[in-house]
């Protein structure tokens, strides 16, 4: 049996409201629809992988409520592997999804409830399945003690480790000499190195300024223009892979590294990898959601293979 693809992030319902524009500060609008489902860049991003055919794992915690509940039929379905504590003294993480009407283009809040209680104690508790991944993912919407320590072990271990840097934060060097790859968006970059990124030329710079940090090797996703591979020997643009006209951007960045997790996992080449990664994400976005967006394995083959 191939090693497990380990996650570890936080479960939020997301409440997304799709209007015209957002309402200024004490202005109230009418919306267009409202749509409650499951969320959460970790819990997305296992969606994702085990959609893809990843078996996949999911460290988290939760509350005991009806959004927890979503949460557990999410995974379910998907065929997620649930790692969870159940946190009584709070509540289950929601998130608040403005979503443009006219463009697709979304801006969020996340309350991440007891998942923003996640604790290197918790990562201990899981050490022995981290260690036995052949991937292990995570973000930072749980604390940045978590993830530190899960990449400890992970990297103790000599499993591959991929840091999804979002909500972007500021990292010490230890943490970034942990991750083989590190895998922000524009804003993200932009935010991690102070250099503005529009460009796949200023991609390749802010990268630069990561492995110069101890990063392995930087992927940044650009959006309508694919992402940018580039360690210390290989620079590659892969450019976007497009399944369709596109309906909703918000889970884009999770579907492509859940997809990327997947495929390096399997042994795949790393521009192979993120090409997976822009498949899958290519195809989420022509959907609306997050988690429910998430494309089958069958769906990611046949849109590689037409291209």
């Amino acid at each position: 049996m191939t090693k497990p693809i380990v996650i570890l992030g936080i479960f939020v319902a997301d409440t997304a409201y799709r209007a015209d524009r957002q309402p200024k500060m004490g202005e109230t609008i009418l919306g267009k629809s409202f749509v409650l489902g499951p969320g959460g860049k970790g819990s997305n991003q296992s969606v994702a992988a085990a959609m893809a055919g990843g078996r996949t794992h999911f460290i988290t915690r939760l509350g005991d409520d009806a959004f927890a509940e979503i949460a557990r039929a999410t995974w379910a379905r998907a065929g997620v592997h649930p790692e969870v504590r159940v946190d009584i003294d709070s509540y289950t993480g929601a998130a608040y999804i403005f979503i443009e009407e006219a463009t697709g283009n979304n801006a969020i809040i996340v309350a991440p409830g007891a998942a923003g209680r996640v604790s290197a104690e918790d990562v201990e508790t899981k050490k022995a399945l981290i260690e036995s991944a052949s991937i292990f993912v995570t973000q930072l919407e749980q604390p940045i003690p978590a993830a530190h320590r899960a990449l400890e072990i992970a990297r103790a271990a000599g499993v591959t480790t991929i840091l999804n840097p979002a909500p972007a934060a500021a990292l010490t060097d230890a943490m970034l000499a942990l991750c083989d790859y590190v895998t922000p968006n524009e804003t993200e970059a932009e935010i991690l190195t102070g250099i503005p990124v529009r460009t796949v030329a200023d991609a390749e710079r802010a990268a630069d300024v990561l492995i110069a940090r101890g990063v392995e090797a930087v992927i940044i996703t650009l959006g309508s223009n694919g992402a940018l591979y580039r360690d210390t020997i290989r620079s590659v643009h892969v450019p976007v892979i497009s399944a369709g006209p596109v309906v909703e951007t918000t889970g884009a960045g999770d579907a492509f590294n859940g997809g990327f997790a997947v495929a390096l996992s399997e042994g795949r080449d790393v521009v192979d990898a993120v090409r997976f990664g822009c498949a899958t994400a290519g195809i989420s976005v022509t959907r609306p959601g997050t988690a429910p967006s998430m494309p089958a394995r069958a769906e990611i083959d046949a849109l590689l293979s037409r291209i």
